[in-house]
């Protein structure tokens, strides 16, 4: 089984882009969008998970809309930004992602 293991992990490895290895994303992640996945796991755990209180801790903290810009945020906007993330990831993912 760990033959089995070892071979899957070592094909993982074996895109031509090894920081991307074992991630299925075909890019990395802006500055913004890492800064407001972080905050995001913070507000998380504190327990906050109604989207119109997580738009108000974001604006607390002054995290910046990775895509529309501006560190205002209303539930509708996280929404918002939250999809036009997911699609161009999803985007890149189709053109340079790991199995793509």
């Amino acid at each position: 089984m760990d033959a089995f293991k070892d071979r899957l992990s070592e094909r993982a490895r074996d895109t031509g882009r090894p920081a991307l290895a074992h991630q299925s994303r075909g890019r990395d992640l802006t500055a913004d969008e890492q800064a407001l996945a972080s905050a995001l796991m913070e507000i998380y755990a504190d327990g906050t998970h109604d989207f119109a209180k997580v738009a108000a801790a974001l604006t607390e903290r002054g995290v910046t809309k990775p895509i529309s810009g501006g560190s205002e945020w209303t539930e509708e906007s996280l929404g918002t930004e939250l999809a036009a993330i997911n699609a161009d990831l999803e985007d890149a993912y189709q053109e340079h992602g790991y199995g793509a």
